[in-house]
């Protein structure tokens, strides 16, 4: 089998019946092949028309060995989370990993690809990259396989992506919030057209409708993943005349501005206003107090994405091109049950001068 009409080295090896390190040896110009195997091997590379990488300036192969993974931002835990995940996978299968971030700066796409393709790399793990079907398409056609985690957008029919079951996560959010009596419970996501703000979001009203709770359109605020973006649209919500009790966060960062927020008013978690996060990020544990938050397991997230694309590199087949990896609600110390004193709380700090 070939990826996209592209031998790979596992699929030169059978043929030759010899082993994959032996086909690389053979592309990197080692000297402890024995001359028939090389032959065989070089007549196979020559007859299935398989892609060497091109030669550095100093005359030396360069290798074939490696893995590139693509990301938007290494400046946050999240992202190092899924990079330890791919990095392990990588490490234990004797490869190269190249990392790359682009800052979100779609116009870096083509120079990559180019780069990849004088590196020789085997294929790529991107990582919240926004590409159009185009780029995808362009991907495709220079024989380079990928795999897409939490895609921004919807990937093309068929594109290998590896994600976590947002819907799920913030119907447990929630429903957790609903179970302790609240029943203004707000929702902040991301930016509202990427699909895990969606599903997330989905989640969530799912779970209102579920609890008998009405859907109030000014609970659901929209922005970013970070702190800034957690604490304009929770300065916005408790300046509502009617504010909410609970707040369900797009993400850990957010989780924090939400948090920032509710002190900057006067008020105080879980004891006014109940906080559930999304990621379960090393921090959460430590924030004042510890935060509920809905686990997405991001290491194995990478652990997945990165075997993936390693048995598409080899010429597997995969089961189906869309893996979702199971969230779960971690319940710590950021939220309680609503009382009435805590409604006539926040209705006394509405009324202050």
């Amino acid at each position: 089998m070939t990826l996209n009409g592209r031998p790979t080295m596992a699929e030169i090896a059978r043929e030759a019946r010899v082993a994959v390190s032996t086909v690389s040896k053979v592309l990197n110009g080692h000297t402890d092949v024995s001359a028939r195997t090389r032959q065989t091997v070089e007549r196979l590379l020559a007859e299935r028309g398989y892609q060497r990488p091109r030669a550095a300036k100093n005359g030396r192969r360069r290798r074939t060995d490696l893995i590139d993974l693509v990301i938007n931002d290494l400046d946050s835990v999240w992202g190092l989370s899924i990079l330890t995940g791919v990095e392990e996978v990588v490490e234990e299968a004797g490869l190269g990993l190249v990392v790359s971030a682009v800052h979100n700066r779609q116009s870096l796409t083509r120079r990559w690809v180019e780069s990849l393709l004088a590196r020789g790399s085997e294929g790529a793990i991107l990582v919240l990259s926004e590409l159009a079907e185009r780029q995808h398409e362009d991907l495709r056609r220079r024989n380079l396989p990928f795999v897409i985690i939490d895609a921004v957008n919807q990937p093309p029919p068929g594109t290998p992506s590896i994600g976590a079951t947002n819907f799920a996560g913030g119907y447990a959010a929630a429903e957790h919030l609903a179970s302790l009596g609240h029943r203004r419970i707000a929702a902040i996501g991301g930016h509202e057209q990427f699909q895990c703000t969606r599903a997330r979001i989905a989640g969530y009203r799912a779970a209102l409708e579920s609890a008998g709770l009405p859907v109030d359109r000014q609970l659901v605020r929209y922005g970013n993943f970070h702190h800034d973006g957690g604490l304009r649209a929770a300065e916005a919500l408790l300046a509502l005349p009617d504010p909410p009790t609970a707040v369900f966060a797009g993400s850990d960062q957010q989780a924090t501005g939400v948090y920032e927020a509710v002190r900057r008013a006067g008020l105080t978690i879980p004891g006014d206003v109940s906080v559930v996060g999304f990621d379960d990020l090393n921090f959460a544990q430590w924030t004042a107090p510890p935060l509920t938050t809905v686990r997405q397991p991001l290491h194995e997230m990478g652990v997945a994405a990165a075997r993936t694309l390693l048995r598409i590199v080899n010429g597997e087949r995969i089961e189906s091109p869309r893996i979702e990896l199971a969230t779960e609600l971690v319940v710590r110390e950021s939220t309680a049950r609503r009382s009435a004193d805590r409604l006539q709380c926040l209705f006394r700090i509405r009324l202050r001068p």
